[in-house]
């Protein structure tokens, strides 16, 4: 009789528990979180092992990867779909939920969560450094605005950017006050030098690029530039993975949500499901379309015509989705973007 086991796994330590296919508990165990410990222990314990699983987190492209290379037949579960079993427990342990997902990987009763390659993780880990400090220095900004105002100092929209009115600032307005030269000083320098580390991840970003042909190739799309192009290579990583296009979009969280019980039968909001930065980039594509000239007419036209039943909002959500088909479609024929095609 072949066994199943589940690990719940936190920094510190790992609960394992080993199950028997009719349910039964063989046996059950906290380990140091760490690959050797844990495949050591499951080769002393276990024998016929068939599958071990665990939920997705922060640690589970890591222990995934190890494991695999030490033969553990380990598959990875959504977390979301685990947890409605997990929530039947009347007390939330770490022995109770490896219990549960013995259970749940014993039955068959899961959703596989994929394991991207390790080129997809570094290029999203590069882009979310580069959403990360590009929040920083509009977070300094906003800082800045906000102390000159409590001087009475207001800092307004001028021609040459942001760095010229500062500096007309601490020059003029700050000269009859200055104590508080070194505070905006530290401010507008934390500012410069964030500023160029984005200067650097972007010009990483387009190297990158230039020697991915997938990027390459989705670039050709309207309104689709390197790190848009890059986030849904890093998302989607296969384009295998969806038999039809039109399921990317419903990956990517762009697609209503669904209720129906008996008589009630009614469509929701989008979704939002997985990955937030890849469908904010491609809204922001579908945006560029939408307000500019790209010379994507039909995408426009339609889209246009969708805003005039709808309104604006949608129709550019609309479009977001329509552009993430497109683009699948592209990746999966290996063909450049023909607006025809897609009208």
């Amino acid at each position: 009789m072949g066994m199943f086991a589940a690990l719940d796994v936190s920094q510190e330590e790992t609960a394992i528990c080993v199950v028997l296919a009719d349910g039964t508990m063989v046996t059950e165990a906290k380990v140091p979180t760490c690959p050797d410990a844990i495949a050591d222990w499951l080769a002393r314990r276990t024998q016929d092992l068939e599958k071990v699983g665990m939920e997705t987190g922060p640690l589970a492209v890591w222990l995934w990867n190890a494991l695999t290379a030490r033969q553990v037949p380990i598959v990875c579960l959504d977390a979301r779909h685990a947890s409605g079993v997990l929530k039947m427990m009347p007390n939330k342990t770490d022995r109770h939920d490896a219990r549960g997902l013995a259970q749940i990987v014993r039955t068959g009763w899961y959703k596989i969560a994929q394991i991207k390659s390790h080129d997809a993780y570094v290029n999203r880990a590069m882009l979310s450094a580069r959403e990360a400090m590009v929040g920083m220095r509009v977070k300094l900004e906003n800082e800045i605005r906000g102390l000159l105002k409590t001087f009475g100092i207001m800092f307004g929209k001028r021609v040459g950017g942001f760095k010229r009115r500062a500096d007309e600032i601490i020059k003029g307005d700050l000269a009859v006050a200055p104590e508080l030269l070194p505070i905006f000083e530290a401010l507008i320098q934390a500012r410069r030098d964030i500023l160029a580390r984005i200067a650097t991840l972007d010009s990483r970003i387009r190297a990158v690029a230039r020697q991915n042909e997938t990027v390459r190739l989705l670039m050709t799309a309207p309104g689709v530039g390197p790190i848009t192009a890059m986030a849904v290579v890093a998302a989607f990583d296969d384009a295998s993975r969806f038999h039809r296009s039109s399921s990317a979009g419903a990956y990517l969280g762009l697609t209503p949500r669904r209720y129906e019980s008996g008589e009630i039968s009614r469509n929701g909001r989008v979704s939002k499901r997985e990955d937030r930065f890849t469908r904010k980039c491609l809204y922001e594509a579908a945006n560029a379309i939408f307000c500019r000239k790209l010379g994507c007419g039909q995408l426009r036209a339609w889209a246009r015509a969708v805003a005039e039943r709808t309104g604006p909002r949608k129709a550019k959500v609309a479009l977001a989705r329509k552009l993430t088909v497109t683009l699948h479609a592209m990746w999966r024929s290996n063909t450049p973007f023909r607006e025809n095609a897609t009208a």
